[in-house]
């Protein structure tokens, strides 16, 4: 919502940004859920030579999002320090090395988009030196990390096969759901994930 002060207008919205926001909240409560239900060894697991492992994917979302997110209106999102091609390297990892690792990315992002305002949408950032709006830069991460999230559900799930529980609605429950849709909001999916 805009303020009238004076003569000038002060945007104070947090509308758009907090939609955003939200959905990064949805994508990354999917994968908490995902990876809670395996144990280390699935985590690490491959399944083919070519194939990433989702310890694999996490390193590689974490560092983008530390990349992007660190000094976000201040310095190119493709940071000096990160090494992407060593996100994709195979590795067996504890599950503590994997919680750090992914919630150190999802921290960086969560706390620069706290920050943000919907004024900051048409800030100019860079990525590879590539001028993008605030908003562009938000929605194409959004994009990226909706991707891999799906990657690691769909891997988790057909690690755990017929063990699987399902995170949003279950085969045959659509017309159930319909009728009470009650984890639209991330919050809601958050609670309704960690039951």
């Amino acid at each position: 919502m805009a303020e009238e002060i004076g003569d000038s207008t002060v945007v104070a919205s947090r509308t758009l940004v907090a939609a955003i926001e939200g959905e990064y909240k949805r994508y990354k409560t999917l994968g908490d859920g995902a990876c809670a239900q395996l144990n280390e060894d699935e985590l690490n697991a491959q399944a083919g030579a070519e194939s990433n492992s989702i310890a694999m994917v996490c390193w590689h979302v974490s560092g983008n999002l530390a990349s992007r997110f660190t000094d976000f209106l201040i310095s190119d999102g493709e940071k000096v320090w990160r090494v992407r091609e060593e996100e994709f390297a195979e590795r067996n990892v504890t599950r503590a090395e994997f919680d750090s690792k992914w919630e150190a990315g999802w921290k960086a992002l969560l706390d620069t988009i706290a920050s943000l305002t919907d004024a900051d949408m048409d800030r100019m950032v860079t990525i590879r030196r590539v001028p993008l709006s605030v908003r562009d830069a938000l929605l194409r991460s959004l994009a990226h990390a909706s991707y891999h999230v799906g990657q690691i559900v769909y891997i988790a799930k057909a690690l755990k096969g017929p063990g699987w529980r399902y995170l949003t609605i279950p085969p045959g429950k659509s017309d159930e759901y319909n009728k009470d849709p009650k984890y639209e909001k991330p919050a809601d999916l958050a609670a309704h994930v960690k039951r």
